[in-house]
């Protein structure tokens, strides 16, 4: 059975990429005839590995094609998957299952009330992985995968492909737990990195802001029911800041290079999750008030 991949951004090509170089018919879907053109022309997606720089041809047509789809990978920024689903939906077959490789959480949602006919498959990813120019992925960062499915803990057939693609990855009978995680992550350490425009690793010079919103962030993961994507939180934020220490979040990469960030589905996701508790996350409500105005001024979407 065939894979298609509809957002041919950093890890979408990544999978393309190990998909085909593993003898998986896999086949990318791009937005329109124009940017179809445009990779027919470069002859492919090429990524950057290890220093090597390989092309790879991979099958691809435009959203007209009406051929049907039984299994995609969606793959483009959260504020985009609705409208990217709702493009394709005519052409999934009953009980096409759908992975979602998106940030954060409530795009989730928005792509499977549409699909009450298909299998949703939410994925979270600490894969490395960035553009450095049209059609071109650099492989940064070995990293993992996890997949699940709230609805339905059976692992799907198709993880032994994952396994031949050399995509690490594990099947998540809780993938919900595992996306709160990030999204507590990504909550505790991105927006501070574009308030003070800095390196993750930098963040050790604002470490009691830091545990503040950490000590929030694990009341508010209690309080919505995952105690386990709460434990040892803070020492989990501390590792990630070490580890990628040298590098800027995806976060601040946006509001650099003036493109929309998915603030939405990260920090806004968790304060109308706190408002919905009732309980008091000051810290959190305040980073935001403090990021929105600073979209503001860079004249970025507020959403």
């Amino acid at each position: 059975m065939s894979w298609h991949v509809l957002g041919a951004g950093s890890l979408g090509s990544l999978w393309a990429v190990r998909l085909l170089r593993a003898g998986v018919p896999v086949q990318l879907i791009l937005r329109t005839p124009q940017r179809l053109a445009a990779y027919r022309q470069a002859g492919g997606l090429t990524l950057v590995e290890g220093g090597q720089t390989t092309l790879h041809a991979i099958a691809a047509s435009d959203l007209d094609d009406p051929a049907p789809i039984a299994r995609l990978l969606l793959a483009c920024k959260a504020y985009d998957a609705a409208e990217a689903i709702a493009a394709v939906a005519h052409r999934l077959a009953p009980g096409a299952e759908v992975i979602l490789l998106q940030n954060g959480l409530g795009s989730q949602d928005e792509v499977a009330r549409q699909l009450p006919d298909q299998r949703c498959l939410p994925a979270s990813s600490t894969e490395g992985a960035f553009r450095d120019g049209d059609w071109r992925v650099v492989f940064a960062g070995q990293g993992h995968t996890w997949l699940g499915d709230p609805l339905d803990a059976t692992p799907p057939a198709w993880l032994d492909e994952l396994q031949r693609s050399q995509i690490p990855h594990t099947w998540s009978p809780d993938i919900l737990a595992r996306l709160w995680r990030k999204l507590a992550l990504n909550c505790a350490i991105n927006p501070l990195t574009v308030l003070y425009g800095c390196r993750n690793g930098e963040l050790a010079a604002h470490r009691e802001e830091v545990e503040a919103l950490c000590d929030e962030l694990v009341t508010l993961l209690t309080a919505c029911g995952q105690p386990e994507a709460a434990q040892d939180l803070h020492h989990e934020v501390w590792r990630v800041i070490e580890a990628t220490a040298a590098n800027y979040s995806s976060m601040y990469q946006d509001v650099t290079a003036g493109r929309r960030t998915e603030i939405s589905y990260l920090l806004g996701y968790a304060c109308a999750a706190a408002e919905g508790t009732g309980l008091p996350m000051a810290h959190l409500q305040a980073v935001q008030r403090r990021l929105l105005a600073h979209l503001d001024r860079h004249g970025l979407p507020r959403y």
